[in-house]
């Protein structure tokens, strides 16, 4: 399945943005956001998981909203309150290999292009 990213922009402190990430076909896979910024690792920011379960990153948890549509074909990403340190470039995947690996990037079998959010102060 083929991923692509997009809704990212330049915006200010405590304005929302949203993002999405639009599938090739539809799918039962999980689907999940991580983020990179400059300098650091790729961090988990939240999954809809494939038996509907939804986690977030505690960094995330009350200011990000993320959901799939009934098609299961996009995956979006409706983040509010954002904060300079939410700067990042962020990533959409597919299929966890394992359900408690959610929050491991490397048990993602699909990644998709970044889609780059910068929060300025």
């Amino acid at each position: 399945v083929q991923l692509q990213a997009f809704g990212g922009g330049l915006v200010q402190a405590g304005d929302s943005l949203k993002l999405s990430c639009a599938a090739s076909r539809r799918s039962a896979y999980s689907m999940a956001w991580f983020r990179q910024a400059p300098g650091k690792e790729r961090e988990f920011v939240g999954t809809v998981m494939s038996s509907g379960r939804i986690l977030y990153a505690d960094s995330v948890k009350g200011r990000f909203t993320i959901f799939r549509n009934n098609a299961a074909t996009t995956l979006s990403l409706q983040m509010d309150l954002l904060k300079p340190e939410d700067t990042a470039v962020y990533y959409c995947a597919a299929q966890l290999l394992r359900d408690s690996l959610a929050m491991v990037d490397s048990a993602w079998r699909y990644w998709g292009r970044g889609t780059q959010v910068t929060v300025s102060s």
